[in-house]
């Protein structure tokens, strides 16, 4: 049961899970949820459609109807459940991860994720137990149901004129191509734009540097004002400027500031994850944001930014959250937004090269993993010694530690998703960055870190 994770259900199909965890997940999810309908959606993965077969079976068996909106992007199942009021969705998809790899994510109502602390953790003790899956007296139906056009209607509300600026995008043959082109039309140069499970160009992970190589191409070749990535799923959205030069996600928390506190006047919290950049709070400061830091990770922060009515927040991964879409995450959303933005700016004369010069205030080492056994201890070391050597300005423990000083700070985190411990860190010279690393690599080295 090595897939059931933090987050959601993934890993190696037939591997890591099969055909009988998903009918076994399909048929606890009303009893977990307490209702008798479930929406579900699909990616093109080639494994996708076999998952969905048992997974809609082991829902039905459950005496549960199935509401069936076929293949989506993830936000558009988050869409579905809050928008129609339904209990429990799910989502099968792996997100980013590549061709062999598959999943579902689970959301309740109002699109609120289930992860492992409240809901999976369930189930996968039910399936663990042996627990009995008869079928009900009155076995559930399946309903075909079609949402894209009101999905399609909710976000081209969103968009404005983006007639005077030059866009390349990168679909990643993922689901964003259900709707890229119906949003921003024909004008964008386009690459990998055809739904193919197998990813034959590149993992739809925006976040490895070799798969955004084509998008930087592409900026290049076609003079582009700014490049556009998505991932498998279309939860994440990523950004490259007029140059080539990747974006760092976390720097565009401060971009949508633009939009939200100052051409709306949403004056209030804005979330970021606890390994965004300092650079973010305090370009958005002036604006009118009251900055909040929380945990990595949709599970959290979705019902973080409810619980605060944040006006939005987002990810180091790209992950961009909205109260206006009910507290979740959505990467064409969160793309639309940002290229009004750019486009507004270009017409004031400001690239987006210039525009992320005035947020980036700081030197980065980027997220940076260690496989290392003993995690716990090796992130107490860590966090000990620069203790023990110079006065913090903020200490947080919650997801890690992230530990601020004047002129740097650290986070130390262990992954939820990978066997590896996560560091990054942030500091005002090149010098002091390297000279941080540099004592981090030495210490982990006795954790046998490699």
């Amino acid at each position: 049961m090595g897939a059931f994770h933090a987050y959601d259900i993934r890993g190696i199909y037939n591997v890591d899970f099969d055909r009988e965890t998903a009918y076994k997940v399909g048929y606890f999810i009303p009893e977990l949820l307490q209702t008798d309908k479930v929406l579900v959606g699909r990616d093109c993965r080639l494994s996708s459609d076999e998952i969905h077969d048992w997974l809609v079976k082991g829902i039905a068996d459950a005496g549960a109807d199935v509401y069936d909106i076929g293949l989506s992007t993830t936000p558009m199942v988050y869409f579905g459940t809050a928008k129609y009021g339904f209990k429990a969705s799910v989502q099968i998809t792996a997100s980013h991860n590549p061709a062999e790899y598959n999943g579902m994510k689970v959301s309740r109502e109002n699109a609120l994720p289930v992860g492992l602390d409240n809901g999976l953790g369930q189930i996968k003790e039910w399936i663990d137990s042996g627990r009995d899956c008869k079928p009900a007296a009155r076995r559930g139906t399946v309903h075909g149901m079609d949402i894209h056009a009101d999905y399609l209607e909710f976000l081209s509300g969103y968009r404005e004129d983006y007639s005077g600026l030059k866009i390349a995008m990168d679909l990643s043959n993922g689901m964003s191509v259900l709707y890229a082109k119906e949003i921003f039309g024909d004008a964008p140069s386009y690459i990998f734009d055809d739904m193919d499970g197998s990813f034959p160009n590149h993992e739809p992970n925006p976040l490895i540097p070799a798969n955004v190589e084509a998008l930087k191409s592409l900026v290049r070749k076609t003079g582009a004002d700014v490049g556009v990535i998505f991932d498998g799923d279309a939860d994440r959205v990523m950004f490259v400027d007029e140059n080539g030069r990747f974006v760092s996600p976390d720097l565009m928390i401060a971009v949508l500031g633009h939009y939200f506190l100052e051409k709306r006047g949403e004056k209030g919290i804005v979330l970021q994850d606890i390994r965004s950049s300092k650079a973010v709070g305090e370009y958005l400061a002036p604006m009118g944001a009251e900055m909040r830091t929380w945990k990595v990770g949709r599970a959290f922060a979705a019902r973080k930014l409810r619980e605060l009515d944040g006006v939005y927040g987002g990810e180091l991964a790209g992950h961009y959250y909205f109260r206006d879409f009910f507290y979740s995450d959505s990467g064409l959303l969160a793309a639309i937004l940002i290229l009004n933005v750019i486009a507004s700016m270009k017409k004031k004369g400001v690239t987006l090269s210039s525009l992320i010069s005035r947020i980036e205030r700081y030197c980065n080492s980027g997220e940076i993993n260690f496989r290392i056994e003993d995690k716990q201890g090796a992130m107490d070391a860590v966090r000990d010694w620069f203790m023990s050597e110079e006065t913090p300005v903020a200490y947080m423990d919650f997801d890690g530690y992230r530990v601020e000083f004047p002129q740097w700070w650290f986070n130390i985190r262990p992954s939820n998703t990978e066997p590896y411990l996560r560091f990054i860190c942030e500091a005002s010279t090149e010098e002091l960055l390297e000279a941080k690393i540099a004592r981090v690599r030495d210490i982990l080295a006795g954790f046998g870190a490699r």
